[in-house]
């Protein structure tokens, strides 16, 4: 026991020590101390001028402390007022602060941290009183099979809870006294190497050991607890496993029992390996499982070890080995070679050559039906079909050879071949397998013209030598550029060298060309035969009758262009000249008799007519717009009837002259007409006045005009109908209903007059005819009269009600005249 002022005295010497005060004072007072108390801990360095202030006492929360510490005011020592249990509380937190009365701090908070100093007051515990356990012979020595635990409520870390593990005694004591061993820290009992040796030959079932724990380390002293263990000896079940089959692609719910593994003593733990890597796994019973399916093409034999372990994964024995066997099944499905560039074979090979040799692989077990492969031809023919088919292939080989069929040069034929394992089977997988054969060519067709007549073709005499005269294209069926090439000659005409070839060496069209002159005279036809031969040398039957063509050339004879009288011609016309006017005539100088068709090009203005056979110039309509001193420009052209490519022109220029003065207007009345308003398709018929004295030679034809005056031009459109007659119409849609005279200057030739026709413009009514006036009807009164008579009879009326009003005045002064008396009586009353 340490006396109160020894105490004291230690934890005040850091208080003489400089005044600066530390972070956190840190207090340590022994557990269940046995002194008086208040027992003062520690002195805190209270400022002198905070006499006026008080001390505050408070825990970690902050709040006033409510437990076995205290502050002295007067001396600043901090107190515990009682003993401490370090079980109960090992550490205390504390702050103080010294306040005045209205809260303000005058000093602090200055922390201070309590600790309880552990003293060995707690007895160590056994978690069990008697333990059991199950040893198994063959167990090796120094593995633990049992781990005993106990506690102490003591500071951990410290000697008073460092406990210690020993054996007490050991019954039966045979065959060896020390038949187990206890590790003294951890509490692992084992078998000892002698304990090991003797147990395969020990009787005894049983064994009862007595064990203690201790606490206070090796040291003597320190307070114990004892429990008894008794542990039962059981025959050994760890033994090998005969090897398991399993066959591949196993269709079970997984994880799939295989086997099991048992270690007969306590405490055991399982753990497994496989050699190679594989889907095993064991669980806490030793059941072995296969996870997932299996294949014998990955890997057909694994080798698993298992192990029995403790808590610690130390090993009780030797582990167990366990061969699995996996069993091939026909699961694999035979694969072809990957197909390649396609396979050369030149056209007519013969029957039996070698295409290729298929080889397809099985992964299934080899030597074994599953990876027995034979081949069948799918495609392009049927196995049936023997005579006539184009490839073979052996069943057990794969060797592809050709038919007896013959092949065509440029085909691209895909070969499909079936490999089947189980040697085709029922049941059996397959594969297609793809060959791609080429035919390549040879130069076996002769070349052939398209077409071996042509013509007759027409050639003037008098074409230029070097003209294409026809286009010849050959053909040939071979496939190979090289065989293509055609070399191409004339191999008869009827004059020689009036022809030639030309043609590109890479191309089958050849041209036929003019070289001489031609003479209708000396030859009008010609017959030329070109052949075409190929360049290589030629494989096979030689070239058939299409290897020659005919062109037939007929010679025409050349006919002159027609010719024309002049070579530009003009002519003069006034301005005021009307439609129709000739001016000139065309005609053809050649000696020849030769029926010509004239016309006009580049009549821009249309003012201008040709005759198409007489080749009379006419005007087409009225010159609006030329001015005198002009001149216009247009092209005569004259074609040969019988030969239209035969033609000749020339150029006729016209001169357009002043009008001459235009003759007195002589105007011709012309009957009434009616027109409605709104407009409708009506219109009044206008026509010459054929009548005239003037027109010796007949009527017509005329030219019609609508007067100069403008509102005559705005109201009213004419319209010429043929060379006696025009159509007058309104022009616009309302014109005011009245007589209207509209001027029209008829002209014809120099002669001109002016028509002057009436028109009246009415109302239309619904049926679009004139409504017109209706005149007075006899007997009926006018409306003048009508209005007389009403007037009179209202005067009378008027007459007739003075007359009464007068007499009524009249007759009541009367009445008032008379004497009183003379009223009669009857008025009295």
């Amino acid at each position: 026991m340490v006396p109160a002022w020894l105490w004291l005295l230690c934890v005040s010497v850091p208080q003489a020590l400089p005044e600066a005060q530390p972070a956190e004072l840190s207090v340590e007072i022994p557990e269940n101390y046995g002194g008086n108390f208040p027992l003062y801990l520690t002195k805190l360095l209270l400022p002198r001028e905070g006499a006026e202030g008080q001390i505050m006492l408070s825990g970690d929360s902050g709040k006033a402390a409510q437990g076995p510490f205290a502050m002295d005011p007067d001396s600043g020592f901090l107190l515990v007022t009682r003993a401490l249990d370090r079980e109960e509380q090992a550490e205390y937190q504390l702050q103080v602060t010294l306040e005045t009365q209205d809260r303000r701090v005058l000093w602090g908070p200055q922390p201070v941290l309590v600790r309880v100093k552990d003293e060995n007051d707690q007895v160590p515990q056994f978690s069990q009183a008697i333990y059991r356990a199950q040893l198994s012979r063959g167990t090796r020595p120094g593995i633990p099979f049992l781990f005993l635990e106990a506690s102490d409520q003591d500071e951990p870390g410290t000697a008073n809870s460092d406990l210690r593990f020993r054996i007490l005694s050991q019954a039966p004591a045979q065959p060896s006294p020390d038949m187990f061993q206890l590790e003294p820290r951890q509490g692992a009992l084992a078998l000892s190497p002698k304990g090991s040796t003797s147990l395969d030959h020990a009787l005894e079932k049983t064994y009862q050991l007595l064990v203690q724990v201790k606490d206070m380390g090796d040291q003597a002293s320190g307070h114990q607890a004892i429990a008894t263990v008794e542990v039962s000896i059981i025959e050994n079940t760890w033994v090998p496993l005969e090897p398991i089959h399993l066959a591949e692609n196993l269709k079970v719910l997984y994880p799939h029992h295989i086997a099991q593994v048992h270690w007969s003593g306590d405490d055991v733990h399982y753990r497994l390996e496989s050699q190679p890597l594989g889907p095993f796994d064991v669980d806490a019973e030793g059941n072995l499982y296969v996870t997932r399916e299996l294949d014998t093409e990955a890997q057909a034999e694994y080798v698993l070890q298992v192990w029995a372990q403790n808590s610690r994964g130390e090993d009780y024995a030797a582990p167990l080995e366990l061969h699995v066997l996996v069993m091939d099944e026909n699961d694999n499905v035979p694969v072809c070679p990957p197909r390649g560039p396609a396979v050369s074979i030149p056209e007519l090979s013969p029957p039996g050559t070698e295409v290729t040799r298929l080889s397809a692989e099985d992964a299934d077990a080899p030597g074994s039906p599953n990876s027995h492969i034979v081949y069948q031809l799918l495609s392009p023919e049927s196995e049936d079909e023997v005579e006539g088919r184009a490839f073979q292939v052996d069943p057990t080989s794969g060797s592809v050879t050709l038919g007896a069929l013959p092949l065509q040069a440029g085909q691209n034929i895909l070969l499909l071949v079936l490999a089947m394992d189980l040697a085709g089977a029922e049941g059996g997988f397959s594969s297609t397998c793809e060959v791609e054969v080429e035919v390549t060519d040879i130069n076996d067709h002769a070349p052939e013209f398209t077409t071996s007549q042509i013509g007759p073709i027409s050639l003037p005499e008098d074409v230029e030598p070097g003209t294409l005269v026809a286009m010849l294209t050959a053909t040939d069926a071979d496939l190979e550029p090289a065989f293509r090439l055609m070399d191409f000659a004339i191999e008869r005409e009827d004059t020689e060298g009036t022809f030639d070839l030309d043609w590109e060496p890479d191309s089958g069209h050849v041209g036929l060309r003019l070289c001489k002159n031609l003479s209708y005279e000396a030859a009008p036809s010609h017959k030329v035969v070109v052949v075409v031969r190929s360049v290589a040398e030629l494989v096979g039957p030689g070239p058939g009758p299409g290897a020659t063509a005919t062109v037939t050339v007929l010679v025409e004879r050349v006919m002159p262009p027609p010719k024309l009288d002049q070579e530009r011609y003009e002519a003069s016309v006034p301005i005021s000249a009307p439609a129709g006017s000739l001016l000139l005539t065309i005609q053809s100088s050649d000696p020849i008799s030769r029926c010509l068709r004239f016309s006009l090009v580049n009549d821009s203005e249309g003012w201008l007519c040709i005759e198409k056979v007489s080749g009379e110039v006419h005007t087409a309509q009225s010159l609006q717009g030329a001015q005198p001193g002009d001149t216009y420009t247009v092209l005569v052209e004259a074609q040969d009837t019988d030969e239209p490519r035969l033609s000749t022109s020339a150029p006729l220029v016209i001169h357009f002259l002043k009008a001459p003065p235009a003759p007195a207007l002589t105007p011709a009345p012309v009957p009434s007409r009616y027109l409605c308003t709104p407009r409708q398709d009506h219109g009044v018929i206008v026509s010459g006045p054929s009548k005239d004295s003037d027109l010796a030679s007949g009527h017509g034809p005329y030219s019609f005009a609508l007067g100069p005056n403008p509102t005559v031009q705005r109201d009213w459109r004419l319209q010429t109908l043929n060379g006696s007659h025009a159509y007058l119409t309104l022009a616009l849609h309302w014109v005011e209903p009245r007589e209207h005279i509209i001027p029209v200057v008829v002209s014809h030739n120099a002669q001109m007059w002016q028509l002057l026709v009436r028109v009246i413009v009415c109302r239309c009514n619904v049926e679009g005819q004139c409504m017109r006036k209706v005149g007075r009807m006899k007997g009926m009164p006018t409306k003048l009269s009508a209005v007389g008579i009403l007037v009179g009879t209202l005067l009378a009326i008027g007459i007739f009600l003075i007359l009464i009003f007068t007499h009524r005045t009249l007759s009541r002064k009367k009445d008032l005249d008379q004497p009183a008396d003379s009223v009669p009586l009857k008025a009295t009353v």
